[in-house]
């Protein structure tokens, strides 16, 4: 079994989850030409071990994170926000420093 560690939930099963896809994948501007999204969307190398994907955490807080995921072995190695400035938030919450 799968289990996600969400960084506001706590750990949770991967049902409560829904993959989003691979993290790393930049897509085009939305009026660029239909080839650079065709690729974008569908030309996709399919590594075996490590990647990050995006998951959102549809039965709980409903963020979207990042997940540090070996696709051979499914270990999370980690789970961030996928949203820089949540993350920026709950790391400064961590340190006990206040950036307001």
């Amino acid at each position: 079994m799968l289990r996600i560690s969400c960084p506001f939930c706590g750990v949770r099963d991967h049902s409560e989850f829904s993959y989003g896809g691979d993290a790393s994948v930049e897509y085009p501007a939305l009026d660029a030409p239909e080839c650079e999204w065709i690729e974008a969307v569908f030309q996709r190398e399919n590594p075996d071990g490590v990647q990050f994907e995006t998951w959102q955490h549809l039965h709980g807080c409903r963020m979207w994170l990042v997940v540090e995921r070996d696709t051979c072995t499914h270990a999370i190695h980690s789970v961030r926000p996928a949203h820089n400035g949540i993350a920026r938030v709950l790391n400064n919450e961590a340190a006990g420093t206040d950036e307001s």
